[in-house]
Parts: structure tokens; C-alpha cells; sequence
């Protein structure tokens, strides 16, 4: 701009900042960073962080996780995997996307020989909104079904077979004939109307009216995954509402995501707060929260290795590490924000969620294993079965149980978006790092563009062979692909970049700390964090075993594609290192070296903050993210 040609230079700077923020409606005037944009709010960034963290797995996996190892005892390996496992990992991810302002895989500038594990962050990430998406349109499914005035998998209906019952079936007894005591088929008996002999009845579980229902009318459950049927309209309209839903809470990216959060965050704890002050006051209530943290605790339990598995399994995968929208949602902080103290919060606030939810649980479920005359470990469940067969099942047969079911959905619907909405941010930040110009003018677009594209894919999930391809993504994509990400992304980060230059970068944005402050992260991040790590993946690879769904095995071309997708997401760390290696300057040696090091635009985005450190930091704006560092153009350690 020519500064002659305006009256003042100050009002034309002005003009300016106001001009580039209407263009680009995601930055306000009061963001430090005019580019990306910053947070209206801490509140916006500290409840979206909780809302991607805390999600359905806090409601349906914990509870369960904690009831089958031990209950209470339970909470001590939890406690120490997410002090030597979960939390460093958190603090990393924040600090990384905090101090570069740039998302999962443009922030690998830091080390560019790792930048596939970015990209695979990104594509895992995708897979994963994929059938998540799914998941909160069976959650909207059923609240639209929970309308009634009788729900309908209260009763064996029009839709039942004769399986279906919440008592055994009888399915054979002795009788007297001529020929003497025989035994015949009950509707043999029946028809010919006989008498059983008395105690000579063999009975069979039934199937609870809920299981029908989510079998035969939610799902339209096929065979097998080899027979794919129709497209169930009912959820695929659902799953386009889910979508719109997302797209419209993110077309103007955290500005408007950051307000949603305020509803779809702190909701669920309302519900489960009301769930377990109804839940406590019903009878059998006690024996099924003694079930999960209470008298029947087994302390002999920490005994056995697969229980420290279970804790630090559910600790990673709950706080959402590894997966980039930690990166993605922390590089719109401002730059001096303390990411140490809100990854406290957040975390400790995901952990107490978990148990709380379980309260929640467990209080309804003790009175529906009282009503049944059933032990509590006899109606207990976990994942899809807890959410859509087990608890519906429970609330049904509450007083006013619509009312009680509206709410559950109500809160799963808003434990899932939450999610979310920070996975589908992961995608546009990336975006908008590698093509800033373009999303700038076509943000509203391209957001809408990814969420019609996802939701076609996402069209296989919800036909009758759904419910397969869902639990085939969840069990392939979900799994060691996260593991090995977090362990390249540590040892990177750590060993390679540098732990103690690490913590420097991290000084620069919270402050200088006593030695004795990060004793403790230096001993997670370099050796305790990594080895556990590298255990929980080589022990899942070793108790591996097919997929199966409701005792269904998955087709060995359905094994084979599991593998291809995960295969598909981690390929791009070697494949994008050998890029690296064969554009760098040098013999094979230096090349390495040389991808090695940060790339030369690496560093704090704005130029105030880069002190001494990154003064000859090249200008983030005028260099792109896919620039290959060369021997004049690396950073160098200090």
C-alpha cells in the first residue's frame, strides 16, 4: 500500500484490518493472529477441547472397563496411566500446535522427515468422522423414536419374532405319552395340548424387545457383511441431518463452533446429573453402583497385566491424542496462553467425566438388573450394546420413560457433535494451512464441500450392512494406526528435534520454569511415555484377532480391506520421508541430516513473538508448507 496516498498511515492500516476481516469472517480485530485467527474466548477454546476429549466412550466404555476390572480398584492404574502416559502426551500436542499456530501437518516443519505422521493424523481422522458421524445419526434416530407416548421397544411388537422376550423360553420338556416319558419340542407340547412334567422344562435366553428393535428396525441388520442390502433411508436421513448440523455449526470455522460448544459441552453433564439423581433414588440402585466402584472392588485384580493395559488403552484413546485435533484446536490460541494449565483442566475434567458418567450408569442399570431379578453382571454391556440395547432397555421400563430417553439421546447426540465438530476442524485447518488464499475467500465452501463429501461416503454405513463397516473402521483405523503416530510423534519431537530445546519453545510462550518444574515431563517424554507406548502397541498386535460383530466373523476379503485402510493411512510416513530424502541437497547422509532438522520457516507464526531465537526465522506467509529444507536453508541446532 502507499502510504501517500492516503491521508493518514494509521487509518489506512486500519482500513486495512478491517477490510482483510470482512474478507475473511473467521478473524476478528481483536485476534492477535490476522492470518488463522485466535479464539474469541478462553472459555470457547477450553470447552472445545473438553467437548473433543469427553466423548461417547467416557459414557459406554469406562463404566464397563472399570465394572470388569475390578471397579474401584480399577482407578489407580487409570489414575497412574493418565499421569505417565495420557497427560505429557496431551501437554505436547497443545504446546506443538500452540507455539506454531499451524495445524497437524504443516506443523511438522518441525522435523520434515516426519511429516507423514501428520498426514496420517489427517487421514485417520477422516476415517474415523466417517462412521462417528453414523453413530450420532442412530443417537438421532432414536431420540426422534423416543417421541412416543409408549417407546417403541418397550413390547415385542409387529416387528418381533418369537425369540423375543425378557424371560427364558422354554424350548422343550418331558412328557407322559403311550410310550412313556419322552422329550418333545415345546410347540409339539403345545399343539397337542400336553402337559410338561413338572421341572423337566429346558429354557433358552430370550432376546430382550430393545436388541430386536435395534437388530430388526434400527439397523435392518443383514446376515453378514457379504450381504451389503439396501440403504436404510430412515438412518440416511439422519446421517444427512448429523452432517448438516456440522457443517452449519462450522461455516464460519471456531468462531461459531466456539459458541456451539457452550450447549453441546456442558449439556451432557446436566443430563447426567438428572440421569443419576433419578437413577439414585431407584430401587436396586446401590447394588449396581456397588458393582461398578464400591464393595465388590477387586484389589486382586491390579494383579493381572491386561487390567494396566485396559487403563492406559482407555486413557490414550479418551483424550483424543495422536489424532491432530489437539494440534489443530491449540494452534488458534493466543501465543502466550498457558497450555500447561488448561491440559491440566481438560484432562483431569475428561477423567472425572468418566467416573461420573459410570455413577450415571450403573445406578439405572442396578434397578434394571433388580426389576429382572438378574445379577447386575447379567445386563451390564458395553459400546453399542450399552447405548442402544442395555440402557433403552432400562429406561423403558422406568416410569415416564420417553421423557428419560429423550434426554439420553439428547446427550449422546451432544457428546458426539462436540467431537465432532473438532475432527472436522482438524480437516479444514489443514486445508487452510496448505491453501490459506483460497480458504480465506471459499472457507463457507470448501467446509460444506468436506461434509458432503463425508457424508457419501459415509452412505455404506447405513445400509443393512452397516453396522459392519462401521465396527470394521473403529477396529482397524481406530487402533495401531493412532498408536504408532503417537509413538513416532514423541520420539520425533523428543529425540530427534530435542526435548530440552522443546521445553525452550515452550518457555517462550508460558514463561521460564524451575529445572524441578519439568523433571517430571523430561522423564515421561524421554523414556517413560515412549515404552509405554511401544508396549500397549506390540501387546494389541500380539492378542490380535479378527473382527467379529454379535458372534458374526467378517469375511476374509472384509479383513483384508481392514488392513488396506490402515495400511492406506501409515504409508505416508516412509513414502513422504522418501520425498523428504530425495529433493534435500547432498549424499544420502546429509539428506538426512538435513530433513532432520526444522525446516527454515519453523517457528512462532508471528514475528513479535520470536525473539532472539527464530530472528532469522524465514516469513511463514512467503514460503509454502511443502518446501523441502535444503543445507542453506535448514535450521540448525543451537
Amino acid at each position: 500500500m502507499d502510504r501517500f496516498k492516503c491521508p493518514s498511515f494509521f487509518k489506512c492500516r486500519e482500513k486495512e484490518k478491517v477490510t482483510a476481516s470482512s474478507e475473511n469472517f473467521h478473524v476478528s480485530e481483536n485476534d492477535e493472529n490476522m492470518d488463522r485467527g485466535n479464539w474469541s474466548k478462553k472459555s470457547d477454546y477450553l470447552l472445545s477441547m473438553v467437548g473433543y476429549a469427553v466423548g461417547l466412550g467416557n459414557v459406554w466404555r469406562f463404566p464397563y472397563l472399570t465394572y470388569t476390572n475390578g471397579g474401584g480398584a480399577f482407578l489407580i492404574p487409570y489414575a497412574i496411566m493418565l499421569a505417565l502416559a495420557g497427560l505429557p502426551l496431551f501437554f505436547l500436542e497443545c504446546s506443538l500446535g500452540q507455539f506454531a499456530s499451524l495445524g497437524p501437518v504443516s506443523v511438522w516443519r518441525i522435523l520434515p522427515l516426519f511429516q507423514g505422521v501428520g498426514i496420517t493424523m489427517v487421514l485417520i481422522s477422516i476415517f474415523v468422522t466417517i462412521y462417528y458421524n453414523v453413530i450420532i445419526a442412530y443417537s438421532l434416530y432414536y431420540l426422534f423414536a423416543s417421541f412416543q407416548s409408549v417407546l417403541p421397544w418397550a413390547n415385542c411388537s409387529s416387528w418381533a419374532d418369537n425369540n423375543c422376550s425378557r424371560s427364558p423360553i422354554a424350548i422343550g420338556c418331558n412328557v407322559s405319552t403311550g410310550a412313556g416319558e419322552m422329550f418333545m419340542n415345546i410347540s409339539w407340547v403345545n399343539i397337542n395340548n400336553l402337559t410338561c412334567l413338572n421341572g423337566s422344562e429346558v429354557f433358552q435366553p430370550g432376546q430382550l424387545p430393545s436388541e430386536q428393535y435395534w437388530d430388526k428396525v434400527t439397523l435392518q441388520r443383514s446376515s453378514g457383511m457379504d450381504e451389503t442390502g439396501g440403504i436404510v433411508w430412515y438412518l440416511a436421513l439422519c446421517l444427512l441431518l448429523a452432517w448438516l448440523i456440522v457443517g452449519a455449526a462450522l461455516f464460519k470455522g471456531i468462531k461459531s463452533s466456539g459458541k456451539v460448544v457452550y450447549f453441546t459441552a456442558l449439556f451432557p453433564y446436566v443430563v447426567l446429573l438428572i440421569l443419576l439423581i433419578r437413577g439414585a433414588t431407584l430401587e436396586g440402585a446401590s447394588k449396581g453402583i456397588s458393582y461398578y466402584i464400591g464393595a465388590q472392588s477387586n484389589f486382586t485384580k491390579l494383579r493381572e497385566a491386561e487390567v494396566w493395559k485396559d487403563a492406559a488403552t482407555q486413557i490414550f484413546y479418551s483424550l483424543s491424542v495422536a489424532w491432530g485435533g489437539l494440534v489443530a484446536l491449540s494452534s488458534y490460541n493466543k501465543f502466550n496462553n498457558n497450555c500447561y494449565s488448561d491440559a491440566i483442566v481438560v484432562c483431569l475434567t475428561n477423567c472425572l467425566t468418566s467416573v461420573f458418567a459410570g455413577f450415571a450408569i450403573f445406578s439405572i442399570l442396578g434397578h434394571m438388573a433388580h426389576i429382572s431379578g438378574k445379577e447386575v453382571s447379567q445386563v451390564v454391556k458395553s459400546g453399542f450394546d450399552l447405548a442402544f440395547i442395555a440402557y433403552p432397555e432400562a429406561l423403558a421400563q422406568l416410569p415416564g420413560g420417553p421423557f428419560w430417553s429423550i434426554l439420553f439421546f439428547f446427550m449422546l447426540l451432544t457428546l458426539g457433535l462436540d467431537s465432532q465438530f473438532a475432527s472436522i476442524e482438524t480437516i479444514t485447518t489443514t486445508i487452510q494451512d496448505l491453501f490459506p488464499k483460497a480458504m480465506k475467500r471459499m472457507r463457507v465452501p470448501i467446509t460444506l464441500g468436506c461434509c458432503l463429501i463425508l457424508f457419501l461416503l459415509g452412505l455404506v454405513c447405513v445400509t443393512q450392512a452397516g453396522i459392519y463397516w462401521v465396527h470394521l473402521i473403529d477396529h482397524f483405523c481406530a487402533g495401531w494406526g493412532i498408536l504408532i503416530v503417537a509413538i513416532l510423534e514423541i520420539a520425533g519431537i523428543i529425540w530427534i528435534y530435542g526435548g530440552n530445546r522443546f521445553i525452550e519453545d515452550i518457555e517462550m510462550m508460558i514463561g521460564a520454569k524451575r529445572w524441578i518444574f519439568w523433571l517430571w515431563w523430561r522423564t515421561c517424554w524421554f523414556v517413560i511415555t515412549p515404552i509405554l507406548l511401544s508396549a500397549i502397541l506390540v501387546w494389541s498386535l500380539v492378542k490380535f484377532h479378527r473382527p467379529k460383530y454379535a458372534d458374526i466373523p467378517y469375511p476374509n476379503w472384509g479383513v483384508a480391506l481392514g488392513w488396506c485402510m490402515i495400511i492406506f493411512c501409515i504409508v505416508w510416513i516412509p513414502i513422504t520421508a522418501i520425498i523428504k530424502i530425495v529433493q534435500a541437497e547432498g549424499n544420502i547422509l546429509q539428506r538426512i541430516i538435513i530433513c532432520c532438522r526444522p525446516a527454515s520457516n519453523w517457528g512462532p507464526y508471528l514475528e513479535k513473538h520470536r525473539g532472539e531465537r527464530y530472528k532469522d526465522m524465514a516469513e511463514p506467509a512467503k514460503e509454502t508448507d511443502h518446501e523441502i529444507p535444503t543445507i542453506s536453508g535448514s535450521r540448525k541446532p543451537e
